[in-house]
């Protein structure tokens, strides 16, 4: 056999057989020796560089470049790999094969890795089996091997093509065995020897054992890593999938396996249960799972190797080798935003200069990277000024520009080959460097779900630019690429894979994500736990007959015979498969292969751990009868289906596409997981069923004592509500003043602000200072003063959390407050908080002063203010810290004048914020400048007119609420009301709502100094009055069994309604308004069988009879507000949304009475 032999062969024969290869490649004619093709795990000869001589090797990839193709190999008897041209590539000859690979796998006989694994929860540590090596174990056998004078090894036994072998050397005259030696250090720990391991010295001498092939290292294919061991070889694969057709996979299982699987199935679905990795390929690629052989550059891998990194995780080893053969790219995964997806193979691309030899020498750059924010645009241009020096220098460059036109013009781009930005800097600076894209080959979209859902216009216009520059004759013979990484699918994608991309790759490991670019439709079918069983039978009832391969998934062996009885009782043909039964893998196979052809169903019932065993990729619809135990658990469930995934390239009006099905059941059991589900469904432009329509707004609720967002008090408003931890609403039992003196800080008017700690450039913590007698200076003066004494300066004897402490910060005394404690030693680190300046930072412990009592008195200094009307631009939602450093400089521990327009328990927000210059000369003060107009003069903020208004809106609807809770029902007494008492009533409640929403917008919205007095007043005066109430309009029919009252109030926010034998009470909120109803009835009720139901635009009471008949009138007494709805004279059962009856209405008494009292009332109004 080729590459065969004994175990060990002689030295000199390998001397030997080099110089007799390079004798004969170096005189042989090239054209006799050349290989006419060349392909992966080929066997050849090449001439290595840097060993200056011809080597045996075998083919690992191909990749192509600009005149040439770059073969990646590994050499068999240097255990090395290298990158060689085409041109050094020959035929391994006959007569050089006779001797086996010096190059061996081995692994330290019966030694496996062990790690130090901590239990957060338990404070525990203790040292487990690990899978891999800990990089400190690497290192110590590394730093063995250098530091040994001699290495000898023990073979005792073969696996797979493995040397198992015990490790000796010989370091400083002592030996040493590693085995041991790691075992020792607890870096290892020794295992029983498997007993199918065969020896190598049975029948024979220990170093001439049996023969073995001796072929290079074998590593496991990712791309394989998922199928069964006798699954993992070379199959046909669907090059419009890029995954092999499901029938002929299964028929290729049941013919290679050739036992009955019904034998051993504990053993294998012991191995099926391990966790692997899954991924949607449109393309086949060769994945790179380890550094060693990685698409890289020596020198970055040597970098990398520094920096402990362990190699390409399960995403990196499918997109690094596309990535660096020049391929457009599409990778989706939970890791896309990680930039290692593709710096290092690009890095690796742009060192092959010649594949730039036809562009022509201009100014512009050769890569492009487009990042959502400046952030991101910093973390990638520091990876790349780290990387970018391991071979050829390459000089990156980050450009984040503002509105300032003079900022894009002096930007100087010559001699920059890859620019680091935004899209919309990317536009500005386009403005004034018109051959910006004339040298771009390499587009790279970071994060490009939130590109295209924050700049989606501007991303376009930017892949037009691009577009056009490679029309051009040079373009032809240069690489042009485009990347785009991200975590999620977004609609916009389709069109820049259609539009702008050249057959690109597309790697999706978030396989939930690929169910959405393969368009799978997903249903939700809500249910009670005990009726899963009958609301799956009408599924099966009502799916397709196109969709003929269905999967029902469930959690365990019980649910899957259960289902299994209930499909077969109902006559549906269906097969079960679980760990614990035998399985006739056969007929199953026959069934399913040939359901296309015959137009039969087959149904499938099983548990997770199966999925893995049978591989199946072509079913057509997925049903979760059991709700999946985590998302990657649910992706791969939708993976099943991956064969009738639609293919985006192809043009979307294709019709033949059978689209696939996902049908989740969700029950009550499963309510913890309906928000992940409600925002998976909005990210697949899915059906929201209608009872998910107040999830968002019940989980809103469930943060109520969360603190309020960051983002809504800086800018009003939060992008990211869904995920967002945080409260969106105003509670006023937390955001109301807490310990904090009246005198300390004001609602309203004019005050005057000392920033001592910026947050950012709108965002800082500070004091309000009194000009007349500021209570803190005084205690500040008294505080130091006392421990000038060094008497005074007692240690703290006991550190507790919230304690108050002084500490000396180098020459002034603070108080302080113990935030964090990390240790109960006498000397530890702890967080404390500046009680009046804000801030935190870490000290020790033995550094925090005895506080005498008489300095705790004064209730904390500290308040945290927020500037309005100003936001960062290009969408962003943090602060450029150019800007931040701006304010700072400028406004750190200097008074300021500012004017508070709302107070929320610690947070004022002001504006403006000016600073204010006294001119003893002339004895006149001047605005110095306004920190809004300073940030608005950098071109790095923007306008925000909401920012008040919403804040406002938001204050005005937690204090309704707040007061609905309070208030009792307000009892209009109808026979008192008369059209001259509905009228005053009305004017009465229009002046005073008038007069309420005048106070509201002074308070808020004050202009001058000398308002604020008046405006606090009225404000504290407006506070004593309860809120008025309003009487909606009321319009009624009935029926013989029930009445039917619409409130019609738009837009309800909260609402109650109170139910008694003669009376309903009703009381709503809406847009800012609340409305109270007391009913007194014509006739009793019984209240145990009523209801109320909110629609959009009112809200619908069903009132049901005491006794059966017909009513008069609603009302014992008359009020001009109630009407009949004489839309429903003709009859009820139709229109009502309650199950109340089929009979006809007939109460022309009271229709005849409405008539009249509506003529009567017709001037009034019931809602101003």
């Amino acid at each position: 056999m080729k590459g065969c032999g004994p175990h060990v062969v002689d030295e000199t024969e390998y001397k030997k057989l080099n110089a007799e290869m390079n004798q004969f490649y170096d005189k042989a004619c090239e054209d006799e020796v050349k290989p006419i093709t060349l392909e992966k795990d080929q066997l050849c000869v090449v001439f290595s560089e840097e060993l200056k001589c011809w080597c045996r090797a075998v083919v690992k990839s191909i990749m192509y470049c600009a005149d040439h193709y770059q073969i990646e190999c590994f050499l068999v008897d240097y255990a090395k790999y290298t990158f060689v041209k085409s041109k050094d590539v020959r035929v391994a000859v006959e007569e050089f094969l006779q001797i086996p690979f010096r190059a061996k796998k081995c692994r330290l006989y019966c030694t496996k890795p062990v790690t130090l694994r901590v239990n957060f929860c338990e404070d525990t540590a203790k040292i487990v089996p690990a899978k891999r090596w800990d990089n400190a174990a690497t290192r110590y056998f590394q730093s063995l091997l250098k530091a040994t004078t001699q290495i000898k090894a023990k073979l005792c036994s073969v696996e797979d093509n493995t040397f198992h072998v015990i490790l000796y050397v010989t370091v400083e005259d002592e030996k040493v065995c590693i085995n041991d030696d790691l075992v020792l250090k607890n870096f290892a720990h020794f295992e029983e020897a498997k007993e199918n391991i065969q020896s190598p010295a049975k029948g024979q001498d220990s170093q001439t054992s049996s023969n073995v092939d001796s072929s290079p290292v074998e590593l496991v294919n990712p791309a394989l890593a998922f199928r069964p061991v006798w699954l993992q070889e070379k199959v046909p694969m669907n090059l419009e999938t890029g995954h092999t057709v499901s029938s002929s996979s299964l028929e290729k299982t049941y013919k290679r396996s050739n036992m009955d699987l019904n034998v051993n199935n504990e053993s294998r679905f012991q191995n099926v249960s391990e966790e692997r990795s899954f991924v949607f390929l449109n393309n086949k690629i060769e994945p790179t799972s380890i550094l060693e052989k990685a698409p890289l550059h020596d020198s970055l891998k040597k970098e990398l190797a520094q920096d402990e990194f362990l190699g390409p995780n399960f995403t990196e080893s499918y997109c690094w080798p596309a990535v660096a053969r020049g391929c457009d790219v599409v990778a989706i995964s939970y890791q896309g935003n990680d930039p290692f997806l593709y710096i290092p193979p690009v890095l690796a691309f742009l060192q092959v200069e010649s594949c730039y030899k036809a562009l022509p020498k201009r100014n512009g750059p050769l890569v492009l990277i487009l990042c959502p924010g400046w952030r991101k645009a910093q973390l990638v241009f520091e990876l790349l000024r780290k990387y970018s020096t391991c071979s050829r220098p390459l000089r990156p460059m980050l450009i984040i520009l503002g509105k300032k036109k003079e900022e894009a013009e002096t930007v100087k781009i010559q001699g920059c080959e890859i620019i680091v930005t935004t899209p919309y800097s990317l536009l500005r600076l386009y403005e004034y460097h018109l051959l910006l894209f004339s040298g771009l080959c390499h587009l790279i979209l970071d994060e490009i779900e939130v590109l295209f859902s924050e700049a989606a216009e501007q991303v376009f216009v930017i892949l037009d630019y691009y577009k056009k520059s490679l029309i051009t004759e040079e373009w032809k013979y240069s690489p042009h690429q485009i990347i785009a990484v991200g975590t999620q699918w977004n609609k916009h994608i389709g069109s820049l894979i259609k539009e702008f991309m050249n057959d690109p790759y597309i790697v999706i490991t978030a396989l939930e994500e690929a169910s959405i670019y393969g368009n799978v439709q997903q249903v939700v079918q809500y249910c009670v736990s005990s009726k899963r069983t009958a609301v799956l039978l009408k599924i099966m009832d009502f799916t397709p007959n196109d969709l003929q391969k269905v999967l029902v998934f469930t959690n365990s062996v019980d649910e899957v015979e259960m289902v299994h009885k209930a499909l077969e009782s109902n006559s549906i043909f269906a097969f079960k498969m679980h760990k614990e039964m035998e399985f006739n893998f056969k007929d199953f196979l026959e069934h399913w292969t040939k359901s296309d052809s015959n137009g039969s169903r087959v149904v499938l019932v099983l548990t997770d751990d199966c999925m893995q065993f049978l591989e199946i990729t072509d079913a057509s619809c997925v049903i979760h009868f059991s709700f999946p135990s985590s998302p990657t658990i649910f992706g791969q469930r939708l993976y099943n289906m991956s064969d009738n995934f639609h293919n985006v390239i192809k043009d979307s009006s294709d019709q033949d596409h059978q689209q696939a099905r996902s049908v989740i059941m969700l029950t009550e059991n499963n309510e913890c997981h309906t928000v992940g589900i409600l925002r998976y469904l909005e990210h697949a432009e899915a059906d929201i069923p209608p009872g998910l329509g107040g999830v968002l707004e019940a989980e809103e609720k469930k943060k109520f004592a969360r603190p309020l967002c960051t983002y809504l008090k800086m800018f009003g408003s939060c992008k990211n509500r869904t995920v967002c931890p945080d409260r969106h609403q105003i509670n006023l039992q937390i955001d109301m003043l807490q310990n904090m003196p009246s005198k300390t800080i004001q609602t309203s008017g004019y005050v005057t602000v000392l920033p001592l700690h910026i947050v950012n450039a709108t965002n800082y913590f500070g004091r309000i200072v009194d000009k007349h007698k500021d209570q803190y200076t005084i205690l500040a003066e008294e505080i130091n003063e006392y421990f000038k004494e060094t008497s005074n300066r007692v240690a703290a004897q006991k550190v507790e959390k919230l304690a108050l402490y002084g500490f000396c910060e180098e020459t002034v005394f603070h108080r302080v407050q113990v935030v964090e404690t990390s240790s109960k030693e006498e000397n530890f680190n702890i967080k404390i908080k500046y009680i009046d300046e804000g801030r935190t930072s870490q000290v020790q412990s033995s550094q925090l002063l005895h506080l005498p009592a008489k300095f705790q008195h004064l209730p904390p200094q500290a308040l945290e203010f927020v500037v309005c009307r100003v936001k960062p631009i290009d969408n962003d939602t943090e602060w450029n810290p150019r800007v931040t450093r701006y304010i700072h400089q400028k406004i750190e521990r200097k008074p300021h004048e500012a004017r508070v327009v709302l107070t929320l328990g610690n947070t004022v927000w002001i504006d403006p914020m000016v600073r204010v210059t006294r001119l003893s000369d002339l004895k006149i003060y001047v605005n110095e400048y306004s920190v809004r107009a300073e940030i608005l003069s950098t071109g790095l903020g923007t306008d925000n007119p909401e920012h008040i208004s919403q804040l406002e809106r938001l204050y005005e609807h937690a204090r309704v609420l707040s007061h609905m809770k309070n208030l009792e029902p307000l009892s209009i007494k109808e026979d008192a009301v008369s059209p001259r008492n509905v009228s005053e009533l009305q004017n009465v409640s229009l002046q005073e709502n008038s007069s309420e929403n005048c106070n509201s917008s002074k308070v808020i919205m004050g202009n001058d100094p000398c308002d604020g007095v008046a405006q606090t007043k009225e404000a504290e005066d407006s506070s004593l009055h309860p809120q008025k109430c309003f009487y909606p309009e009321i319009k009624w029919f009935e029926n013989e069994e029930a009445v039917t009252v619409k409130v019609l109030i738009a837009r309800i926010a909260d609402y109650k309604c109170e139910f008694s034998k003669e009376k309903v009470i009703f009381s709503a909120c809406s847009e800012g308004k609340l409305y109270s109803v007391d009913m007194e009835l014509y006739q009793c009720i019984l209240k145990e069988e009523s209801a109320c139901v909110i629609k959009d635009k009112e809200a619908i009471i069903l009132l049901r009879k005491e006794k059966k008949g017909a009513w008069c009138k609603l009302l014992k007494n008359k009020n001009p507000h109630v009407s009949f709805d004489f839309e429903y004279w003709e009859g009820f059962e139709d229109k009502s949304p309650f199950p109340v009856g089929t009979k006809k209405l007939h109460c022309t008494t009271a229709v005849t009475e409405e008539l009249v009292d509506s003529s009567e009332d017709s001037g009034a109004e019931s809602d101003e």
